[in-house]
């Protein structure tokens, strides 16, 4: 497959590429326009991260509100949205360990946002549902995440909008890879 003409290439070290289109940010560019591709990981993981943290604490209520949904809570609800899964199934993706685990579904079965029930393909196993009451609290978490981002765009230039609507798809891939 065949580079692009115009897509930044790695240089003899591998550790430079061209102008990827410039940015405001001097992080990780020197004064020659190439990208020092350790600083610019460096950069990005960072801004990921204060994003995700943010995005997590700011939708989750206040705590101790009754109407609070802690990250971690938040998570194990989302991903029993494509489905009942075992407490150890739920562990290995959340990569935390099966007590953990069994704590956390049990704080939302005792909230009623989901349910143990039978495997019904192994009796002998229970899996974790989510209920209606789950669905609208993920659903509620994930609208004000949204709104919470929708603010932060809402006050950047149209040339930061389109830069950051370049990029989403490529963050995407980062984080699939």
């Amino acid at each position: 497959m065949a580079t692009p003409p115009d897509a930044p290439t790695p240089t003899a070290t591998g550790s430079r590429v061209g102008d990827v289109g410039g940015t405001d940010s001097t992080g990780g560019t020197d004064s020659t326009g190439e990208v020092d591709v350790a600083a610019l990981a460096a950069e990005v993981r960072l801004a990921c991260m204060r994003i995700s943290r943010r995005v997590r604490f700011e939708q989750s209520g206040r705590p101790g509100a009754p109407d609070a949904l802690a990250p971690h809570r938040f998570s194990v609800l989302a991903r029993l949205e494509s489905g009942p899964l075992p407490v150890t199934r739920l562990a290995e993706t959340e990569r935390v360990s099966g007590p953990s685990m069994t704590r956390t579904v049990g704080s939302l079965v005792d909230a009623g946002l989901a349910q143990r029930l039978e495997n019904a393909l192994d009796r002998r196993q229970v899996v974790v549902a989510i209920t209606e009451a789950g669905r609208a609290a993920v659903a509620d978490v994930r609208a004000r995440r949204d709104l919470w981002m929708g603010a932060r765009l809402a006050g950047l230039c149209e040339r930061e909008i389109a830069l950051l609507a370049a990029a989403a798809p490529v963050l995407s891939k980062v984080a699939d890879a």
